[in-house]
């Protein structure tokens, strides 16, 4: 069984919580948070992407994470921020269009996670695992939440969901895009509880977004133990908890800053030694994925690349569908085009590649690569939520940012703080 615990959250007061929230800080450049902040001077941005507010200083200088505590600190004086007296839970709803999320807040154990009872199916960047290792201690809080997915065969979902038919929200945000983001109070000790008793059949959690969060928690709490000054709220970290057949994934894009010796005629050429390469034509460039152009009978890896202003789509049979890694579409990309043509040996370090989050639409690729600051984009098909469940039982692990899950949470509708 997994253990999930209630805490007293540090939330805007209700009329604040718009202005408050902010996308997680690992979806936008420096450039972005600071337009983000610039624009709403009130957004939780200050805390988790501090550099923003200092141009020039380097994000790893520890001038940052010290900007980050104050601002959170100033937050709190200001009453723009209010801590709860007592614990809770959090119902967190997003309404996307005609798609609604329900999942909910809680703490959970570092010693879970240790145990692989929290499982996960990526390895974490180095760069992104170190920064918020100090942001996390510096500042001494989790202000951004790790989502987690579970399996429900007891109804988890239906009761939480059953708990906010009649209320009204304790705080909405309502993003630029129109996706609307709801919390729920729940302070009744009993229901709270009875969420707690009713996850002592889960045998596990899964991370679905947030691995460098979840991990960098855990460096902290690792680190605070041997420095003798370990608390219980240390050894645990914020988590929004979703069942895992009530989320989507998209797939993540990839971005390459050159092709080395290539040119873009030899690239392709050495491209159709594996791939069948095929012009695809105009996309709509407002969505996030790009349909195959003719769905496959059989299994076919599938994704499409924009170079010379040129989107095409690249596809070779599936070899191996036994082996549930060596058969991912990511694997495949890393394999014949990052390593054998392009020497991207360490996706996770290796700053010639790039990621963009999936739900970020086709133009933010093309745009990318046409203004120079990028060679080659490739778009990635999605894979199943039950493959990557699968993936974490057995213990294996993924290629880095082979998965965006929707819902996309907020920060700063809750904060966890670690004493």
């Amino acid at each position: 069984m997994v253990k999930i615990f209630s805490f007293p959250a540090i939330r805007p007061e209700a009329d604040k919580a718009g202005d408050t929230a902010s996308v997680p800080y690992d979806v936008v450049s420096t450039e972005e948070a600071r337009e983000c902040i610039e624009k709403n001077p009130l957004s939780f941005m200050k805390v988790i992407r501090s550099e923003a507010t200092m141009p020039g200083v380097s994000p790893k200088d520890p001038i940052v994470y010290e900007t980050a505590r104050k601002n959170l600190e100033n937050m709190i004086q200001s009453g723009q921020l209010i801590k709860d007296d007592e614990p809770g839970i959090y119902v967190y709803r997003v309404k996307n269009g005609e798609n609604i999320y329900t999942g909910f807040v809680a703490n959970v154990s570092v010693k879970d996670y240790e145990e692989n009872k929290i499982k996960r199916h990526e390895l974490t960047r180095y760069d992104k695992e170190e920064d918020r290792t100090t942001h996390i201690d510096t500042t001494n809080a989790n202000t951004g939440l790790v989502v987690l997915l579970y399996r429900d065969h007891d109804g988890i979902f239906h009761y939480v969901e059953s708990l906010i038919q009649e209320n009204s929200p304790d705080g909405v945000s309502k993003t630029d895009t129109g996706v609307v983001h709801e919390i729920f109070r729940i302070s009744d000790e009993k229901v709270i509880a009875k969420i707690i008793s009713m996850f002592d059949k889960v045998d596990a959690l899964y991370i679905a977004d947030g691995h460098h969060r979840a991990k960098s928690s855990v460096n902290v709490a690792q680190k605070r133990r041997g420095e003798k000054r370990s608390t219980d709220e240390s050894e645990r970290f914020m988590a929004v908890i979703f069942a895992e057949n009530r989320v989507k994934i998209h797939g993540y894009s990839r971005l390459v800053t050159d092709i080395g010796e290539y040119s873009q005629e030899a690239f392709l050429e050495a491209l159709s030694k594996t791939y069948t390469i095929k012009p695809y034509g105009e996309i709509d460039e407002t969505v996030f994925r790009i349909p195959p152009l003719k769905e496959p009978k059989e299994p076919v890896h599938v994704f499409h690349m924009y170079m010379g202003k040129k989107w095409y789509e690249l596809s070779a049979p599936v070899k191996n569908p036994e082996d549930v890694i060596a058969s991912l579409d990511v694997s495949v990309l890393q394999k014949t085009v990052m390593e054998d043509l392009l020497g991207i040996n360490d996706p996770r370090g290796d700053e010639r590649l790039q990621y963009l989050g999936g739900s970020r639409p086709l133009s933010d690729l093309k745009i990318r690569v046409d203004s120079g600051s990028f060679a080659v984009a490739f778009s990635m098909q999605p894979v199943k939520v039950e493959t990557v469940l699968k993936i974490a039982d057995i213990g294996e692990i993924m290629p880095p940012k082979s998965t965006w899950f929707e819902p996309k949470v907020l920060s700063g509708l809750t904060i966890h703080t670690l004493d």
